[in-house]
């Protein structure tokens, strides 16, 4: 199964080509502006579609060779959407607040993991109906909601992600910063007010729209799947 094909006029329509107001603009994406509309700067959607099609190939190669991909917006209307994108392929995701250390701190946040399974565990299993209390079973299945409300996303990643996705960049540079101390590749809609420096690939697009952002997330989706597809058809040849 190939990815899907970046579609310039699906781009227009679901208005990933607006950008921030002029008086917001960061100069380095000076080259990927395409004029001026109003108050607002217009992106060339001719170098989305080619920041697409970079970052889904290496998304595809990534997943292909058994890696996964780190679906990442704490921003709130992206929140959901990345979510139902991430679990559509069994990837991890962070959409709440992105803790320090999630990527760099290894052992403090395998030690929380551990800690989330361990105790959902014991609490299907019957373990800690049997051993406490009502009101201290409670307890425990609200300390079990909270920890998966920070944790829930990665706690199958496994180690680290060979791709990193970013749906905001100023929203979550504590992500794309952590990501970059590791060498894991990052994956990044670049509106007009960011640095597309920051990120290996970046792609000039609305990072507001709903619409544009749902794009984005199926396009990466479609990559996920083609490079899982690619993956079992090399698993299945090895046999």
């Amino acid at each position: 199964m190939a990815a899907q094909a970046v579609d310039i006029k699906q781009l227009l329509e679901a208005g990933a080509h607006f950008g921030h107001k002029t008086s917001r603009w960061h100069p380095k994406m000076a080259g990927y502006i395409h004029s001026k509309r109003g108050d607002n700067h217009i992106i060339d959607l001719n170098f989305t579609v080619e920041g697409f099609e970079r970052a889904m190939s290496a998304v595809e190669t990534a997943v292909s060779k058994g890696g996964q991909v780190l679906f990442v917006s704490t921003k709130r209307q992206a929140k959901d959407i990345v979510k139902a994108a991430a679990e559509k392929v069994g990837m991890p995701y962070v959409t709440e607040r992105w803790l320090g250390g999630m990527l760099t701190n290894k052992n403090t946040i395998s030690g929380r993991i551990k800690h989330l399974k361990d105790l959902e565990a014991k609490m299907a299993s019957g373990e800690l109906a049997n051993r406490y209390n009502k009101l201290e079973v409670q307890r425990f299945q609200e300390e079990i909601d909270l920890m998966n409300k920070k944790f829930g996303g990665i706690k199958e990643m496994n180690a680290r992600p060979s791709v990193v996705f970013v749906v905001d960049m100023n929203e979550d540079e504590n992500a794309i910063s952590e990501a970059n101390k590791l060498g894991i590749p990052v994956v990044a809609l670049a509106d007009t007010n960011t640095n597309p420096t920051l990120v290996e690939y970046p792609i000039p697009c609305n990072d507001d729209a709903v619409k544009a952002i749902q794009l984005a997330c199926d396009y990466i989706v479609s990559a996920v799947e083609a490079g899982k597809t690619k993956q079992k058809t090399t698993t299945s040849t090895e046999k």
